[in-house]
């Protein structure tokens, strides 16, 4: 048997510009199906930007209810994805890297609603903050309720806007220690 050899770090990009964390949630299985999109960026390790928007998703059945409280009545009126994302898309101007808890999912839905609405998914790097907190505090387990826990971050889990800046929140407390709580801009 073969030693298991231990994972190297994960490299943060250069925080000497900005970032930008961003959290979805979905109606359904479908991963064009974001109902609300929750945008923090972050400049000199200070949010600068808060932004969360409900989005009407593109089938009127949301399954996912229980897990977000976001009902058919609240986003049948709500924005579709393609101007939505118009909207909020120039806060990723000059962003270095995008962050996301569990990054897979979201960069995901993030090109699934673009390439359903016909627009262009940004070029820019995930920074996983799952695979952050497992290897910069070794923590497990690694979810957003556990690692806001641990680095005493505020969370509404499960609100886009919340768990946006959670997530920003502890890319600053990787590079920054000592700064997580107290990145407010």
């Amino acid at each position: 048997m073969t030693p298991r050899r231990k994972k190297p770090p994960v490299p943060l990009p250069p925080l000497d510009g900005p970032f930008v964390a961003i959290d979805f949630e979905t109606a359904d299985n479908g991963p064009d199906s974001a109902c609300a999109v929750g945008i923090v960026r972050v400049e000199n390790s200070k949010i600068v930007h808060r932004e969360a928007v409900l989005i009407r998703p593109p089938r009127e059945r949301i399954l996912f209810t229980y897990v977000h409280g976001i009902t058919w009545p609240m986003v049948k009126s709500a924005p579709v994805f393609k101007d939505v994302w118009s909207k909020v898309a120039p806060v990723l101007e000059g962003a270095a890297f995008l962050a996301a808890h569990n990054a897979p999912f979201d960069r995901r839905v993030l090109s699934a609603c673009c390439a359903a609405a016909e627009l262009t998914a940004p070029a820019l790097p995930f920074v996983c903050t799952v695979q952050l907190a497992r290897r910069k505090w070794a923590l497990k387990p690694a979810n957003l309720p556990a690692v806001c826990r641990r680095l005493g971050i505020g969370l509404m889990h499960h609100d886009a806007g919340s768990d946006a800046e959670a997530c920003a929140r502890i890319v600053i407390a990787a590079a920054f220690p000592g700064n997580a709580t107290d990145a407010a801009g």
